[in-house]
């Protein structure tokens, strides 16, 4: 009975000792004597009958957080953060329920979460992105567990400024899978403002470039939520020229365009897809490039029907035209050339009979050219005037604006060039031909030339 009394003594002997380690650590802490506190947490870890307990990986966490917050203590105890970030995750293991934080608080998460934030704010200053993304991250962690615990009186999810300066940091240092978490996460609890607008605008070009569509179009939506006045077409057709092949594109176009649910906007962006396929897809023969490029027409003219004010709709469709009116005129004036190259190669023949079984001959070479030419003059001067036609829309909408863009400073000129042009080739068709309508194209071509370079 006297042993058993004993053996019963010995063992609340060992728990006061323990206890009164413990104790130890809590005084020194409390009295803000962190080296020594280090001294006595050192000595319960080092205990194996106590390292294993989480009111030990407790009290070591808060030592040691509390000296990753004491700049002077940091340089003597390098490995504080580390170590404080081992010792609270062990603790979180051992103690789901927080009964040692309950009984004893929550202030080494605090000082966890403060001084990483500190730390990451500086380093972000000195655009140090990576320790800047490592100190934000540790920020998020612990803020995450004060917030979603009520440690704090803030009523609060979440610590979105730190959540932002992590993504920041990620993106800065080139990690955009990493930036793109972080920013999704404040995306998917509808964050807004004036300063989360880019956060929606960089999760649609990151989920463009991993041709994600789903988080694509689940991110545009939010964005178009928040932020229904910001451009967000301009997002949709990139992803599908991006990521679409020319085939999806021309049936989308076509669907959309049927249903009548393409806006201003769209008609310039499938314009300008249609326009530069053939830079895109190099398998694209001649045929097809004309087919596109006439598609890309039709969807600049139908923009301009949105809004008739739109100067660079009318300026694109009058530069295809041009150009279609130019590829003509290439050909035409290629078989002038071939025409003279035979009459200069004419022999000189005396002989009556072999003149004209030369004349024959030539006759028999020079009249298909010259069909040609007549089957090309068609659809030459169709373009040409559909050209000048849109080209004066583009010239009235801009002549008389104030505040030009630059871009708006460019297309004038350039429209005011190009009907210079097209005006002299129709004068100098109907040269002494025509003298009335030679006189009207003239005046045309002299005011136009006048304007060159005055926008």
């Amino acid at each position: 009975m006297k042993k058993l009394l004993l053996l019963a003594m010995v063992a609340i002997s060992s728990v006061l000792v323990h206890a009164q380690d413990v104790k130890k650590v809590q005084t020194a802490y409390l009295i803000k004597k962190i080296d020594d506190a280090k001294t006595e947490v050192d000595k319960v870890m080092a205990d194996p009958k106590q390292n294993t307990k989480a009111e030990a990986f407790y009290w070591k966490a808060k030592v040691y957080a509390a000296i990753y917050k004491d700049a002077k203590l940091l340089e003597k105890y390098p490995t504080a953060q580390k170590e404080a970030d081992a010792a609270f995750k062990k603790y979180l293991e051992l103690d789901p329920a927080f009964a040692v934080v309950k009984a004893s608080g929550a202030e080494g998460f605090f000082d966890m979460y403060a001084t990483a934030y500190s730390n990451g704010v500086k380093l972000f200053n000195e655009k140090k992105w990576d320790d800047a993304a490592s100190n934000f991250k540790v920020t998020v962690e612990y803020s995450d567990l004060i917030f979603k615990n009520k440690w704090s009186n803030a009523n609060i999810t979440f610590d979105t400024v730190s959540i932002l300066y992590l993504g920041y940091s990620y993106q800065n240092a080139q990690k955009t899978n990493e930036a793109a978490i972080y920013y999704s996460r404040l995306a998917d609890n509808k964050v807004g403002g004036d300063n989360y607008l880019d956060i929606y605008k960089y999760l649609a070009n990151h989920y463009t470039a991993t041709k994600n569509e789903e988080l694509f179009k689940k991110y545009v939506s939010i964005g178009k939520e928040l932020y229904p006045k910001y451009a967000w077409e301009e997002y949709e057709i990139d992803y599908v020229d991006q990521n679409y092949t020319l085939a999806q594109k021309t049936d989308l176009y076509d669907k959309e365009d049927a249903a009548g649910t393409l806006s201003e906007m769209k008609y310039l962006q499938y314009g300008d897809i249609f326009i530069n396929a053939k830079n895109k897809d190099k398998s694209l023969d001649s045929l097809a490039h004309v087919k596109y490029t006439l598609k890309a027409a039709d969807a600049y003219k139908k923009g301009f029907t949105k809004n008739n004010q739109n100067a660079i709709a009318a300026f694109n469709v009058g530069v295809i035209y041009y150009n279609v009116y130019g590829d003509y005129d290439d050909k035409y004036a290629a078989n002038i050339r071939a025409m003279q190259a035979l009459n200069a190669d004419r022999p000189v023949e005396k002989d009556p009979k072999k003149k004209a079984a030369a004349d024959a001959k030539l006759k028999a070479q020079l009249d298909p050219i010259k069909a040609a030419n007549v089957e090309i003059d068609k659809p030459l001067t169709e373009n040409l005037d559909l050209s000048v036609q849109w080209l004066e829309k583009c010239y009235t909408i801009l002549k008389d604006k104030t505040g030009r863009t630059a871009t708006e400073k460019s297309i004038i000129n350039k429209s005011v060039d190009f009907l210079a042009n097209l005006y002299d080739y129709k004068r100098n068709k109907v040269r002494g031909k025509d003298p009335k309508a030679y006189d009207a194209f003239e005046a045309k071509y002299k005011e136009y030339d006048g304007l060159h370079a005055k926008y």
